[in-house]
C-alpha cells in the first residue's frame, strides 16, 4: 500500500496493493501499519448505476472516513468544511473502481458524496466514529456554488438528499467545522 498526498490536509489517496493471477485477485485494502486511525464502524453499500448518494456529514460525532470499492466504479466527491483550512469550501474529486484499487482517507470535517457508474457498485466503509442520526447534515449534491460537474445530471437521488441545504446556508448556519 501506498499512500498518496493531495492539497488538502489530511486527505489522502490510498494505492493498494493488488497482486493479479490465472484465478483472480488479492487485494490488500487496509493496514494499520500504513493507515494509522482507530476505526470502529464498518459499514457495505450497494448503488445501482446513476444513484448518488451525499453531500453527507456529521456535525456532532464528526468521522474520518477510509472508502474503498470493492466492485464497480464511483465518482467520489468531498468537500472541505474546516474553517481554519486552506481548502475551505473546496471540492476534491476521484474516481475509485474495483480496476484502479484506489481508496480515500476522508478526514473529519469533510462532506461527502459519490455517483456511480457501474450497473452494480460495492463501497466498503471504515469509520473512526459511531453513525449519529441527530448530528447528520448535508450539503445539496448540486449546489452551484461548488461547480462540481457530475456525470450525469438527473442521477438517482434519495428524497432526502434532494432537500438538502446550500454550502453557503450550512456556513451561515455555522453548520460547518470549527
Amino acid at each position: 500500500m501506498k499512500i498518496i498526498k493531495t492539497k488538502f490536509k489530511d486527505l489522502f489517496i490510498i494505492k493498494q496493493k493488488k497482486n493479479n493471477d490465472k484465478r483472480g485477485f488479492l487485494r490488500e485494502t487496509y493496514n494499520d501499519k500504513i493507515i494509522n486511525k482507530n476505526f470502529c464502524f464498518e459499514y457495505f453499500t450497494f448503488s445501482n448505476k446513476n444513484a448518488l448518494r451525499g453531500f453527507h456529514f456529521q456535525i456532532k460525532n464528526p468521522q474520518s472516513k477510509y472508502v474503498n470499492v470493492l466492485k464497480g466504479k464511483i465518482l467520489d466527491c468531498v468537500i472541505d468544511l474546516r474553517h481554519n483550512s486552506k481548502t475551505f469550501g473546496k471540492t476534491f474529486k476521484i474516481i475509485l473502481s474495483e480496476e484502479n484499487s484506489l481508496g480515500l482517507l476522508i478526514p473529519r470535517g469533510f462532506a461527502h458524496a459519490y455517483y456511480s457508474y457501474e450497473r452494480e457498485n460495492l463501497i466498503y466503509y471504515k469509520l473512526d466514529n459511531y453513525y449519529n442520526p441527530l448530528g447528520e447534515r448535508g450539503v445539496i449534491w448540486n449546489d452551484r456554488d461548488l461547480n462540481v460537474k457530475w456525470p450525469n445530471k438527473n442521477p438517482s437521488i434519495s428524497k432526502k438528499d434532494k432537500i438538502l441545504p446550500t454550502l453557503k446556508f450550512c456556513i451561515e448556519n455555522k453548520l460547518t467545522f470549527k
